[in-house]
């Protein structure tokens, strides 16, 4: 069937730049038309000026006066394709928006489906243990330190009389002692000052004597 009539082409339909485009383009060829029209209106309005009244410069003026309804015309043109264009570009401009909007959204979605999946890992009842369970651990740190830095069997705080009168014993005790020191007889001294070490085992030779008896 294709072959007998034809098949139909799918044409793809212009951008809005394009189309933009395309209406810059009339436009610049509008420009072109009225820049030549304007030419001939100015040398149309020096013949009128070197001219007398005569059939003449009647026909010069309807010349003139058709290529003023021709500028008109395209005028007319260039400014509905300049409204053309300035619409399209206000149509783009949305459009762009609307995709820096989509964007937006869809990153916010991503975003948004990302926090649910990770705060939905997060049990606040078991944060909330954790907390507890370390307020308990500080608090028995702190007891252990504390029992650890107590002092066992302290006596009471000493007064200065009590002070003194310990110094005082303390003194005379040092001084008995040396006073017995000094009062002892040298041959009670070792040679090193102090009193002689006693031996409470026989010497050599007894311990021999007493072997020989009892062979």
């Amino acid at each position: 069937m294709d072959r007998i009539f034809g098949s139909k082409t799918a044409v793809p339909k212009p951008t809005l730049d394009e189309a933009m485009a395309n209406l810059d383009t009339r436009v610049s060829s509008l420009d072109v038309k009225l820049s030549k029209i304007n030419s001939e209106l100015s040398v149309y309005q020096q013949k009128l000026a070197r001219m007398g009244e005569g059939p003449g410069k009647q026909a010069v003026k309807q010349k003139a006066m058709k290529l003023l309804k021709q500028r008109r015309m395209i005028e007319s043109q260039k400014d509905s394709l300049q409204t053309q264009s300035w619409n399209m570009e206000q149509a783009q401009m949305t459009t762009n928006n609307l995709r820096n909007v989509m964007t937006t959204v869809d990153a916010m979605k991503q975003a948004n489906k990302e926090l649910k999946k990770q705060y939905g890992k997060i049990n606040v009842d078991k944060i909330e243990s954790i907390q507890d369970e370390m307020e308990d651990l500080l608090d028995m740190s702190t007891d252990i330190q504390e029992t650890m830095a107590r002092s066992y069997a302290l006596p009471d705080d000493i007064s200065e009389t009590e002070l003194d009168a310990e110094l005082e014993a303390l003194g005379e005790e040092v001084a008995f002692d040396t006073a017995e020191t000094e009062g002892m007889p040298s041959y009670l001294m070792d040679d090193t000052g102090g009193l002689p070490q006693f031996v409470d085992e026989p010497v050599q030779e007894e311990k021999e004597e007493a072997k020989e008896v009892a062979s």
